[in-house]
């Protein structure tokens, strides 16, 4: 839901509605928030959740003794998410790297302190999760109230309050595109359980999609770019610009891609054995080599074509295009081919590949025919109605002549 922070932010910087900034970032945390406080039950429920769901009772129990420590940390979600989207929409980028690297620092040595030392086992890494997590909102909390973004921070008002519906909506429909697709990844490895051998398929289904997953975090940094950019230039104005953007932020992650996706061509069995010490498991890894590679190569342009969704506040298309592409085709074709052609692990991931090339394809469609400079219409109007005049301007245009 936080990604909508993203769209009213970067477009809101790049019309140069700087004091709308600090309204938008209010409205999402009442809205996060509210979402939060909503959804904190499956949290703090989780033990006889669990027990519904016909888990071991060991494994409700310990649900039940950890879900106290994440309410604090979904909490935490609500602020670091959007103030983190705030920031980078007015490119403080830096910012956030360096209190986040902090925030990890600190994270280590609570983790060694508490686990290692006071022996305190899963409180004492939760403990360590929380403070850490906190100290990094805190720190950001500090750098926007301490004066280092006096052009689009200017304290708490009640216009953070008008207009909260169609953020609602809009923040709805962020949360199913990224639900979705977390999800989709979710069940497929929840799929591999039902396997013969389950133990072995869902480790090496497990391994290649940390692998993936890794791979990943550098396409994170293209969608936020991707992003900041194309929300940027919509609200200067400029759809000449945004299509110049994408153009390179694409070309970029394409590039980088390849040289991933040729890596693990060539030493995908090397990683395998060097992951697990099994060697039924690295020989299953082996098997998917070439299916994690391509799945690779689609991480370098899925990604950034979402980021420009995102910025162009169209995530409600996304969320179709994710609900088609996963559900009705990737999902039901990993099943077939893993259950009834037998094709096992290899199957699921064919399945899970399809989904994200399907989804690819249309994204990438709809954004060539897409016309910018409509994009660009929209944006205007977006930010007019929910434009709200600075106190400042408040001030002059009531003082007479």
């Amino acid at each position: 839901m936080s990604s909508a922070t993203e769209t009213l932010c970067g477009q809101a910087f790049g019309a140069r509605h700087d004091h709308m900034m600090g309204i938008y970032l209010q409205r999402s945390w009442i809205v996060d928030g509210a979402a939060a406080t909503i959804l904190l039950p499956l949290v703090t429920f989780a033990a006889p959740i669990f027990r519904l769901l016909g888990q071991e009772e060991d494994v409700a129990i310990a649900a039940g003794n950890m879900s106290p420590w994440f309410i604090p940390y979904v909490y935490y979600l609500v602020f670091s998410l959007t103030i983190q989207m705030y920031l980078q929409a007015q490119l403080k980028n830096e910012v956030v790297g360096w209190f986040s690297a902090i925030s990890f620092v600190l994270h280590i040595l609570l983790s060694w302190i508490f686990v290692n030392k006071l022996e305190l086992g899963t409180a004492g890494a939760m403990g360590a999760l929380t403070i850490s997590t906190w100290s990094l909102v805190i720190g950001l909390l500090v750098y926007i109230f301490g004066g280092w973004c006096p052009n689009t921070w200017k304290g708490f008002t009640k216009a953070a309050f008008a207009d909260i519906l169609p953020v609602v909506k809009l923040s709805i429909s962020s949360g199913f595109m990224i639900c979705l697709e977390i999800w989709y990844n979710s069940i497929i490895i929840l799929a591999a359980g039902y396997m013969k051998n389950a133990t072995t398929a869902i480790s090496a289904f497990s391994i290649c999609h940390n692998i993936l997953a890794w791979e990943f975090m550098l396409s994170v940094g293209f969608l936020g770019a991707a992003c900041v950019r194309v929300a940027n230039e919509l609200g200067r104005g400029n759809a000449k610009s945004a299509k110049f953007a994408i153009k390179i932020i694409l070309s970029t992650s394409i590039v980088i891609g390849v040289v991933f996706w040729v890596l693990c061509l060539i030493f995908g069995e090397e990683i395998s054995h060097f992951l697990t010490s099994d060697e039924e498991v690295a020989e299953t890894v082996s098997s998917l080599v070439v299916l994690l590679a391509f799945s690779i190569l689609l991480n370098s342009v899925q990604p950034v074509l979402t980021g420009v969704a995102v910025g162009a506040g169209v995530q409600s298309m996304v969320a179709f295009v994710n609900l088609g592409s996963y559900y009705i085709i990737g999902l039901p074709a990993g099943i077939l081919l893993g259950y009834v052609v037998h094709l096992e692990v290899q199957g699921l991931w064919m399945g899970l590949l399809s989904g994200v090339v399907v989804q690819t394809l249309i994204l990438s469609y709809i954004i060539w025919r897409t016309d910018w400079d409509e994009q660009v219409n929209k944006a205007s109007e977006r930010l007019r109605r929910w434009f709200l005049k600075s106190e400042k301007d408040s001030i002059e245009s009531s003082t007479p002549a």
